[in-house]
């Protein structure tokens, strides 16, 4: 899996990470502060106790920088990589032991987040021989985690759809009414955006369709329809536009709508279905 790049350590990454600190630790760890643990060197081990695709480790080294900027980290995976067997141990570090407890559950969330995820994610890509379309996610994702989220299906192989509104542009059925039909809406936009824009539009049944096209939309979203409703519709567009299919897409129909020969197929699944999985971190003083 080689469309995904490292996680930005960017000012959105540093704020998400500066606010699990704060409402974990908030005034201070009153449990670990009073064991005077603070001069103690300690080595920490994060451990897989499950099957899982490793997802976010550089986000346990920045929790912990932000803790200590001389921790010692030491990736023993990589982010993609396949952990088979429960007791892998995927990383290490070295700080004081009162810093490791201190950011343990911070680390810990993150990166079960992120491999549940990426794990999620690839559940879905393997459960084909090849895929003939582009699998992508929505913007269904965790208020202020989007950016982590959308790395993670990176990471799971599948693809990104927009970040948000800013960067795609997509008329949705309330666009529509707002402006009195596609025709109209796709005028206004297209006359105010860059040429290199493309415009989506979503339709919902045949005779949308054939308005997007009509209206010269680029990429036609296919949003909840029955399958024999999308092979019509697939028909109808003749590869005069791009086709996506969204709305209730779930693993077991992605080898049929490969069939349908569509371009998209996009799922709000692939975020907001993926479960924690389980790791742990062991921590001990240092011999």
């Amino acid at each position: 899996m080689n469309n995904y790049h490292k996680i930005p350590v960017s000012r959105i990454v540093d704020r998400i990470i500066d606010l699990a600190l704060s409402e974990d630790i908030g005034h201070g760890d009153i449990t670990t502060e009073p064991l005077l643990l603070d001069h103690i060197a300690g080595k920490a081990e994060i451990v897989a106790k499950e099957q899982m695709v490793v997802a976010g480790l550089e986000m346990v080294k920045l929790v912990y920088e932000k803790l200590d900027s001389g921790v010692e980290f030491n990736a023993l995976a990589a982010d993609g990589d396949r952990v088979d067997n429960a007791g892998t141990i995927v990383a290490e570090l070295k700080s004081s032991l009162h810093t490791l407890l201190a950011g343990e559950r911070v680390a810990l969330n993150f990166l079960q987040k992120m491999c549940g995820i990426a794990t999620h994610v690839r559940s879905y890509v393997d459960s084909l021989p090849s895929l003939s379309f582009r699998l992508t996610d929505t913007r269904k994702t965790t208020p202020g985690w989007r950016v982590l989220e959308k790395y993670a299906v990176r990471v799971g192989g599948a693809y990104n759809h927009r970040m948000g509104l800013y960067d795609g542009v997509l008329i949705k059925d309330n666009h529509i009414s707002a402006c009195g039909g596609i025709a109209r809406a796709v005028e206004m936009v297209r006359s105010r955006v860059s040429h290199l824009v493309r415009i989506e539009v979503e339709a919902e049944n045949l005779k949308e369709v054939k308005a997007a096209l009509e209206a010269g939309a680029d990429v036609i979203m296919l949003d909840n329809m029955d399958y024999d409703t999308m092979a019509k519709a697939v028909e109808l567009i003749g590869g005069r536009a791009e086709t996506e299919v969204s709305g209730g897409v779930e693993r077991e129909q992605l080898e049929r709508l490969r069939v349908l020969g569509v371009n998209v197929v996009s799922s709000g699944a692939l975020t907001h279905a993926a479960r924690f999985v389980d790791l742990s971190m062991s921590i001990a003083p240092l011999k």
